[in-house]
């Protein structure tokens, strides 16, 4: 796998793909490292129920723009990544390809072009399965971890709410149904293409406001699950105002009337977005680009949503919610 990325992109790591094993520099004697997999049918189907097809390039970018936005959510900036690839002995060469040239080229227009690709595995399986493990330096600066939320801090996110929820929505109607008889927005399109193909705000993200936030971390089972994290390691209330979750509606909409589904269920509870979720000591300290959403207070670890607790909270790996 590792020579076949290679051909895709260049690798700067003191020792890249070749050997047993890559050498990667920990600039100031630090690395952080996260892993995802993505395993067809339980993350991604090859063919949805809506028709649409799933190309190599797809799976290989979101696997790229998972890790990457976990790398990106502890104030890290990511070096290297490695590369797993199981796959069926009837998977065409071309999405295969396909898988190298997705993950190569997120790397680039995501904003994380000094990653490089320092190797991988390919084997055999019943099923697709792509596993991926990226490291990160962190430059000399302290983690953003999940635990510093403080009563009175401001909650705030960057990035994409709900639009991938959405895309997962449309994409498992089936192409028969009555709701998929006329074409797709260009809003809803776009809902499709960020789930197929998320876009983590990794340029908005901790290079610029890594000591500024008292926690962070990246939105992947919705933003009241992944808020509900946040309360439980900082002992804190998460309370969001519906209000100031206007800011992603409008591409929501359309998605919305076909699917008879209010669009803030998605922003609320929708996953594989990979926005940001912060804490911040005042309204002054958050960034330009970033939406201020509710306060953090004292009391039993819990969220809140316009001082209710909500019915739903979004997706667990396990119950499939």
């Amino acid at each position: 796998m590792g020579r076949l990325l290679s051909r895709y992109r260049s690798a700067p790591a003191l020792l890249g793909p070749g050997d047993d094993a890559a050498m990667i520099a920990a600039p100031d004697g630090r690395f952080v490292i996260s892993v995802d997999t993505l395993v067809e049918d339980q993350d991604f189907r090859v063919e949805w129920p809506s028709g649409v097809r799933t190309s190599g390039y797809d799976v290989g970018w979101k696997s790229a723009a998972q890790n990457l936005s976990d790398i990106n959510a502890m104030g890290a900036i990511a070096t290297a990544a490695v590369i797993s690839l199981s796959l069926p002995r009837d998977t065409p060469l071309e999405w295969v390809e396909g898988v190298a040239l997705g993950f190569s080229a997120a790397l680039e227009q995501l904003g994380a072009g000094r990653c490089s690709i320092a190797g991988g595995d390919v084997g055999r399986s019943g099923e697709i399965s792509i596993t991926a493990a990226v490291t990160g330096h962190l430059s000399g600066a302290e983690p953003r971890v999940r635990s510093g939320a403080r009563p009175h801090h401001v909650i705030a996110v960057c990035g994409h709410l709900g639009a991938a929820g959405a895309g997962l929505a449309l994409l498992d109607q089936p192409a028969s149904s009555g709701v998929s008889e006329r074409p797709w927005s260009s809003d809803e399109q776009r809902c499709v293409d960020l789930q197929l193909r998320p876009e983590p705000p990794l340029r908005e993200g901790p290079v610029a406001v890594v000591r500024r936030a008292s926690s962070m971390m990246d939105i992947s089972d919705g933003l009241l699950r992944d808020a509900g994290r946040i309360a439980r390691a900082s002992g804190v209330v998460m309370a969001i105002d519906s209000s100031a979750l206007t800011f992603d509606l409008d591409v929501l909409r359309d998605a919305g009337e076909r699917l008879e589904i209010n669009p803030l269920n998605w922003t609320l509870t929708g996953g594989e977005g990979h926005a940001l979720l912060a804490t911040y000591a005042s309204l002054e300290d958050v960034p330009s680009g970033w939406h201020a959403i509710g306060e953090v207070r004292a009391g039993q670890p819990q969220v809140l949503v316009d001082n209710h607790e909500p019915s739903a909270l979004g997706f667990d790996h396990f119950s499939g919610v």
